[in-house]
């Protein structure tokens, strides 16, 4: 099983961008997935949460200007973004509990990021 993040690139800053982050393999569930970002230099920093029971959470930094949410029919994690600012400027990396058919137990897996860059 492995997540695959994409949707980023280059954006001016007041515009939007919208992340997706696909589970494939033989999936049997998918718990908590997040959104995380690191940007040169700085440590990796939690940005949004959704629960599988669609609660989430966000990052004071990016409260009112990003959505997470989650397709589990798709296996897909969605980070809406918008109003960016070139503070955003990481490479953003999903991550989530999932567990196979295989094997039911969850193993927590990181996606391989995506560049977002913002310019002033």
């Amino acid at each position: 099983v492995q997540l695959q993040a994409f949707g980023g690139g280059l954006v001016q800053a007041g515009g939007s961008l919208r992340l997706s982050c696909v589970a494939s393999g033989r999936i049997f569930g998918i718990k908590n997935m997040h959104w995380y970002r690191q940007a040169p230099g700085k440590q990796r920093e939690l940005v949004a949460s959704i629960t599988d029971s669609g609660s989430t959470s966000y990052a004071d930094s990016v409260k009112g200007r990003f959505t997470i949410s989650r397709d589990d029919a798709k296996s897909t994690l969605y980070l809406q973004m918008s109003s960016l600012i070139p503070e955003d400027t990481a490479v953003y990396y999903c991550n989530g509990d999932l567990s196979t058919y295989n094997s039911r137990a969850y193993v927590n897996t990181w996606g391989q990021g995506t560049q977002v860059t913002v310019s002033s």
